[in-house]
């Protein structure tokens, strides 16, 4: 009789809990961080209008060098006689997109990731420290924007690209990453603009 009691009692405590609101850190998981996911190449096929692809671009900055639209979800690097390399890219959710001048500080294959302190503080389920490998978010290759905590990166999460979803790094699918540190060495401008030229 008394283990009859204690069952009833514990379906009667999951039953409640289940009926609980989340907690705040659990209800705000970023689809844009998934740690440990590993994506197929399936999922890294992108829709034509983020595939890398020569176009016609116009622009006053000399070849070799990187031009972040944020509000196009396009990185381009730009060649000569007015062609660019465009990428599709993911960027900065609300809050989290920048705009400014900077240069390639230092490049990285499989790069290690440690969650910045402010974005643990946001995201306190993110683990603290993640070896380099498929399943880390930063994907196969990472390239360092000056002094500050922003890259270019790939990616372990392909059907963000397109989308404003990080805390103000871009992301590449990583055979677009893979293409992009194969072409650009440390030093390389890197012009990241929110608005279309006018």
């Amino acid at each position: 009789m008394l283990l009859i009691r204690f069952c009833f009692c514990i379906q009667i405590i999951l039953v409640a809990s289940l009926a609980m609101p989340m907690p705040h850190a659990l209800a705000q998981v970023d689809k844009g961080d998934q740690p440990g996911l590993i994506p197929d190449a399936a999922d890294e096929e992108l829709s034509p209008e983020f595939a890398r692809q020569m176009v016609s671009y116009r622009t006053s900055e000399a070849p070799g060098t990187i031009i972040v639209h944020t509000s196009e979800r396009f990185l381009y690097v730009i060649q000569p006689n007015g062609r660019a390399i465009r990428y599709g890219i993911g960027v900065g959710r609300d809050g989290f997109q920048w705009q400014g001048l900077l240069r390639i500080t230092r490049k990285q294959e499989w790069p290690d990731w440690i969650p910045p302190h402010e974005m643990i503080e946001r995201q306190p389920y993110l683990p603290r420290f993640m070896a380099g490998g498929p399943g880390n978010p930063l994907g196969a290759r990472a390239l360092y924007l000056g002094n500050t905590v922003y890259r270019i990166h790939g990616t372990n999460a392909p059907q963000t690209i397109g989308t404003a979803v990080s805390s103000g790094c871009f992301r590449l699918i990583n055979p677009d990453v893979i293409d992009l540190y194969d072409r650009i060495p440390v030093g390389t401008k890197v012009v990241v603009r929110q608005q279309p030229e006018l």
